[in-house]
């Protein structure tokens, strides 16, 4: 009987107690890891945004399967009558569809938002000790990704069907870049309708309504000149206009600084007034 009890207190499993030295060095500060960076944190939330697109590809018809649309119906069935013939309304019409589409793909950054607000998911964001604002620039980071895209599958399109940029690749590739900068920009207009409505549907209402007469009311589809004073007041100062024209001047390798400048000057607004105002308004959710 003493011998059983021996064998198995023997073999009884032992059972290790760390050290208060093995404590304090594993509890220790200094054993954290660091605080990710405002811009690593960002680009982490970007990532989110992209794999996104991954899970869920059907995201991505409205940066091609819309665009496509856009050009073959408006190329054919407006050109004969603007310009003679498809093919030279295209070399007019190209840059400016190509503005209108992606411009009308920067609301889904709102409605996107206002989605994850809905789900409770900002709600988690908001706990993790990281840059405040790192989720909503992130967001909009994953995004250009969409206009990139965009802005390629029309350029294809494009040239494809007989539009020839006289400004080359790099002109071509200054206008992609004029354009991304400023739908980052118009961007955080979304977002601060993402946050201040109530409903997905209510940030793709209001959205249409601000982008519909911003982009039908501008110099995309005809010359401003054809059209009454009183409208062409609005468009000369319409920030869609500036935007077309800057890049119409950089595809034809003859850039139009005016326009340029000015549309540098409604991007850095849209992000001081409308970045500021989701900031705000984020912080005090």
């Amino acid at each position: 009987m003493s011998n059983a009890t021996t064998t198995t207190t023997e073999r009884a499993p032992s059972v290790y107690v760390p050290s208060a030295e093995a404590l304090a060095t594993v509890l220790a500060p200094s054993a954290r890891p660091p605080r990710p960076s405002a811009l690593g944190a960002s680009l982490t939330f970007g990532r989110r945004a992209m794999l996104k697109i991954k899970h869920v590809p059907e995201q991505l018809f409205d940066v091609t399967a819309f665009p496509i649309i856009m050009v073959l119906m408006f190329t054919y069935l407006f050109g004969g009558a603007l310009a003679g013939s498809p093919r030279e309304y295209l070399q007019f019409f190209l840059p400016g569809i190509m503005v209108t589409s992606v411009v009308m793909i920067t609301m889904y950054t709102g409605v996107g938002l206002n989605t994850d607000i809905e789900k409770g998911i900002f709600d988690r964001f908001r706990t993790l000790p990281v840059w405040r604002p790192a989720a909503l620039v992130g967001m909009i980071f994953g995004d250009v990704l969409r206009y990139i895209l965009a802005a390629l599958v029309i350029l294809g399109l494009g040239l494809a069907l007989g539009f020839r940029p006289a400004g080359g690749v790099l002109g071509a590739a200054t206008g992609i870049g004029l354009l991304v900068i400023f739908s980052f920009a118009f961007s955080w207009v979304w977002t601060f309708f993402g946050l201040i409505l109530r409903s997905e549907k209510s940030v793709m209402g209001v959205s249409m309504m601000v982008l519909f007469p911003l982009t039908f009311l501008s110099n995309v589809f005809v010359d401003p000149s054809t059209m009454p004073g009183w409208l062409q007041a609005f468009v000369k100062v319409n920030p869609v206009t500036q935007l077309v024209a800057a890049i119409r001047g950089a595809m034809s390798g003859d850039s139009d600084p005016s326009a340029t400048m000015w549309l540098l000057v409604w991007s850095a607004g849209f992000v001081l007034v409308f970045g500021t105002l989701t900031m705000y308004r984020y912080n005090r959710r």
